[in-house]
């Protein structure tokens, strides 16, 4: 019976484990066929924006980098799309921009554009403010054109300008560190000066200011690279001198200009017209108008952010500084291939056009000073 019943128990056993082999046999053999036939598959899902997609490659390409290839008008549609953009999504229009900025490569910023444009294509308000852009001819109209809008800065003159002054940084420095004058005012006030005699039909240019790319210094009526006269000279000389001057500066600033030799006549002219150090230039156009300012304040009307107006009274003299409540911009003509400007419409157009902002950026003040303690 013993016997029996061991028998019996391991004819279950087998079968049990057969069973249980045939059944995971099953299933790898119906998995290995699912997966040869396929079965398993999943069949996805096509994205609603495919066509959209599909749109943007042919568009693009797989051209990936095309950083010169595209116009200036291309770069302002982008920025004109930005604009609108930052209206509905700034966060990504910032990012978009940043991108640009580093990379200048307009394909890909374009990318960055369609790819959160897909999300405004029911937006009909934006659509029509990015079609306003479409449906203007810029050139035709006059509204889009190479080169700065200050006409007189798309002249090569200019160009061979801001070459001479970038020479001169460290002495503009300089003289703007003593006088507490913005280096970017002093260069304002050059600017007016020079951009006169930066004229490819006089002779002295021709000669040695365009190919040598240096600055004009003046030796006659006006002097130096500031053209800074005689007189003008010795006012500025006597006000820093004299406590009792509506444009006296204070102590600190009294010997400045003091001479070393005993021969101030001819040791002012040499300051002035040094062809090698033009330093007593910018000095002495940074106290004059330092001094203009002083006496602006102190008389109650303030022309401290007016570069326009420090640089028209720097051009035509101490004598008609009268300060008042509404100045006007002027100063002598100057003529620009056909065009007529002021001296204070020059200076104004240079200091607030960001040219040569690198050299010479905007500080906070234009002038370092305290009235109280002057006067």
């Amino acid at each position: 019976m013993k016997r029996s019943g061991l028998q019996k128990v391991l004819r279950f056993s087998t079968l049990v484990l057969i069973g249980i082999f045939t059944i995971i046999g099953f299933f790898l053999t119906t998995a290995f066929f699912a997966i040869k036939l396929h079965l398993t598959d999943d069949p996805g899902v096509v994205d609603l924006n495919d066509r959209y997609f599909q749109e943007i490659r042919d568009k693009y390409g797989r051209i990936t980098d095309r950083k010169n290839e595209n116009s200036d008008f291309d770069e302002m549609r982008l920025y004109y799309t930005l604009s609108v953009l930052s209206k509905y999504y700034p966060e990504n229009a910032g990012y978009i921009m940043n991108a640009y900025n580093s990379n200048h490569n307009l394909t890909e910023t374009w990318r960055m554009v369609e790819a959160v444009e897909m999300h405004l294509r029911e937006n009909a308000k934006y659509q029509e403010e990015i079609s306003n852009f479409q449906n203007v001819d810029f050139e035709e109209n006059g509204l889009f054109k190479n080169g700065s809008a200050f006409q007189w800065m798309n002249i090569s003159e200019w160009n061979d300008f801001k070459i001479a002054v970038a020479k001169d940084k460290e002495l503009i420095d300089s003289a703007a560190f003593v006088t507490g004058v913005e280096p970017r005012l002093i260069v304002a006030l050059l600017v007016g000066e020079q951009i006169r005699l930066f004229n490819s039909n006089r002779e002295a240019y021709k000669k040695w200011i365009g190919p040598l790319k240096i600055l004009s210094v003046e030796t006659t009526f006006s002097m130096g690279v500031t053209g800074i006269k005689i007189p003008t000279a010795k006012t500025i000389e006597r006000n820093l001198k004299d406590s009792a001057s509506v444009f006296y500066l204070g102590k600190q600033y009294e010997n400045l200009l003091d001479f070393s030799t005993k021969s101030p006549g001819e040791e002012r002219f040499k300051r002035l017209t040094s062809y090698q150090n033009h330093y007593y230039s910018y000095l002495y156009a940074a106290l004059n108008v330092k001094q203009i300012m002083i006496q602006w304040e102190r008389a109650g009307f303030s022309i401290a952010n007016r570069p326009e107006i420090l640089s028209t009274l720097y051009n035509i003299g101490f004598e008609v500084s009268v300060p008042k409540e509404n100045p006007v911009v002027g100063g002598s003509g100057i003529n620009i291939k056909g065009k007529k400007y002021t001296f204070g419409a020059i200076a104004y157009e240079f200091y607030y056009s960001g040219e040569l902002v690198d050299l010479f950026p905007y500080e906070k003040s234009k002038f370092d000073y305290h009235v109280d303690d002057q006067v």
